[in-house]
């Protein structure tokens, strides 16, 4: 609209500036080279605007005569990029389908039209990669580091392909080179830093967590979060060879991050065996308050060396108050308390777990009461059946995959911080009901004591192993003393038990008292039992010695 209006004002000017000169005539004499010429003043003008629009015309034709073959190249060149851009389109929208024979297709497409744009090489590789090509697609990303505006998109593919095969050294490389070419880009750094985490490489992933957080590639939250763990990780390994340093990076880890239990247990070990118990005892109560755990309560309890059993306890008491409401708060109290034969307290301490709240570790430790208070084989049974069903506690889990221990980075995708304290959702299988039962086994050798046994009861013969039980062996010897007929001391592998309560004294001769427990032995390939008896000694019992390769902490005693 708005040209149009200037066209029609341009007329009307050019008519008016004609009118004006036609109603003002005059005349024109021009000598010039013998000629003589002579026109009016209208005239003139007419003829003047008449030889400048022919003289325009001449230029516009040779002008386009001139360009004629650029313009044919441009428009050639132009029709090629459109049906290149097309290619590049087609193919990407065919990629991000999944259609492989579509995209190859395109591709083809694209490099004859636009064979050496950044967007064809793309188009190139990927369709190679979505063909299972990646000898083509490795190729096709290594030309692309020629360029600098294709370089940073070559190592990216380089960085991809090298960390879908495996190749964790050649992944580092490719993104510490783009995080050297381009500062700013956040996949090289994040890409960096996980590969330094998966090669255990605590200090580069450091620098290059500080480094993310420059850029703001990462909140400080996140970075103090992952400095955290990464200087708990650093502390745990050099803690045999440098104790300082591992206790400073233990503390600096615990301020940025106190509710994390691996640091502060090693923090409050390393003061603790330096006498420094108040300090200790802070950084375990605040990571207590947070994130209650059984380390935590273990490392509080013996932080003071040369306490009591009973001061151990109280001990624990303490920490326990400051996080009522955890399950691990009575259990750490019912543990310490068995330890110092303290049953009473310890069953006033898992009462409220009884019902509602029954899991595994609440099973045994009351098997462990049972077994330590009474030794009554049947109520120890009990408790062991209930908690082969009872609900499973809390572990130490990352990726489906749990440990004892906590570890900083997950063995399975290699992720920093991927292991939490907390309870599997997943059902139990086999492998984990045998590890439940190996240490049900070994509660009932420590905790069980041994029933009395007059010396005619003792077998001398071999004893039977059970192949179905067999597992890895190492050497030792059980020592088998029988107890006059009155009562027998009780006696475990690992610590004395106190003594059995008084039995009243029996008159019955030796052959008719009651068969002795039995002790049935597990071991590994060999089923050979050495048995020597000590020469006779007037006035006490054959004792009996078993050398036999056992599992470790594998006794079990049997009805």
């Amino acid at each position: 609209m708005v040209r149009l209006l200037a066209y029609f004002i341009s007329i009307a000017l050019i008519a008016a500036g004609l009118s004006w000169i036609a109603d003002r005539p005059g005349s024109l004499h021009i000598v010039w080279q013998g000629y003589d010429i002579e026109t009016s003043v209208f005239r003139a003008v007419v003829l003047l605007a008449a030889a400048i629009a022919f003289i325009v015309f001449l230029w516009s034709m040779a002008r386009a005569l001139w360009k004629t073959p650029a313009i044919i190249g441009n428009r050639i060149v132009r029709r090629r990029q459109t049906r290149g851009l097309d290619a590049v389109s087609g193919g990407l929208i065919a990629i991000g389908a999944g259609d492989s024979t579509l995209a190859s297709r395109y591709a083809v497409q694209a490099r004859k039209s636009l064979p050496h744009q950044p967007l064809t090489h793309l188009l190139r590789a990927q369709s190679a990669e979505l063909s299972g090509d990646r000898a083509t697609a490795r190729r096709i990303y290594e030309a692309m580091l020629a360029s600098p505006e294709t370089e940073q998109l070559g190592l990216r593919g380089l960085f991809l392909e090298a960390e879908r095969e495996g190749a964790n050294e050649a992944a580092r490389q490719f993104a510490t080179r783009a995080l050297k070419a381009n500062p700013k880009l956040g996949w090289s750094s994040t890409a960096l830093f996980e590969q330094q985490c998966k090669q255990k490489d605590w200090a580069g992933a450091l620098s290059t967590l500080e480094h993310a957080r420059k850029y703001a590639h990462i909140t400080k939250a996140d970075a103090d979060r992952k400095r955290a763990v990464l200087l708990a990780a650093q502390a745990i390994d050099i803690e045999d060879d440098n104790a300082d340093k591992a206790l400073a990076l233990a503390l600096e880890s615990h301020g940025l991050a106190p509710d994390l239990v691996p640091p502060a247990v090693l923090a409050g070990r390393i003061l603790a065996s330096r006498g420094n118990t108040g300090k200790a005892a802070k950084v375990l109560q605040k990571t207590w308050t947070k994130s209650p755990h059984p380390d935590l309560a273990a490392t509080y309890a013996y932080a003071r060396i040369g306490d009591s059993t009973r001061d151990r306890l109280d001990r624990v008491v303490q920490l326990a108050a400051l996080n009522p409401h955890s399950i691990e708060s009575p259990i750490a109290v019912a543990t310490t308390a068995t330890e110092a034969r303290l049953f009473a307290e310890a069953r006033r301490a898992l009462e409220p777990l009884l019902t509602e709240r029954l899991t595994q570790r609440v099973a045994i430790l009351m098997a462990r009461i049972e077994a330590g208070e009474n030794g009554e084989h049947g109520r120890v049974r009990e408790w062991l059946a209930r908690a082969m069903n009872a609900a499973r506690d809390p572990a130490w889990i990352a990726d489906g995959v749990t440990s004892d221990h906590w570890k900083p980075i997950s063995p399975v995708t290699g992720k920093l911080d991927a292991f939490l304290w907390r309870v599997p959702i997943e059902a139990r299988d086999a492998s984990q009901n045998e590890i439940l039962a190996r240490r049900l086994d070994e509660l009932i050798a420590l905790e069980a004591p041994p029933q009395a046994a007059p010396a005619a009861s003792v077998t001398t013969g071999p004893k039977h192993v059970d192949k179905d039980d067999v597992v890895d062996a190492e050497t030792v010897t059980v020592t088998v003393r029988p107890a006059p007929a009155a009562a027998a001391e009780p006696h475990t592998k690992d610590e004395p038990a106190p003594a059995a309560p008084a039995k009243e004294p029996t008159s019955a001769p030796a052959a008719a008292a009651p068969e002795a427990t039995p002790i049935r032995i597990q071991k590994g390939d060999k089923d050979s039992a050495t048995q020597r008896r000590a020469p006779d000694d007037p006035g006490t019992e054959p004792e009996v010695e078993l050398e036999q390769p056992v599992a470790r902490r594998s006794y079990r005693v049997v009805n």
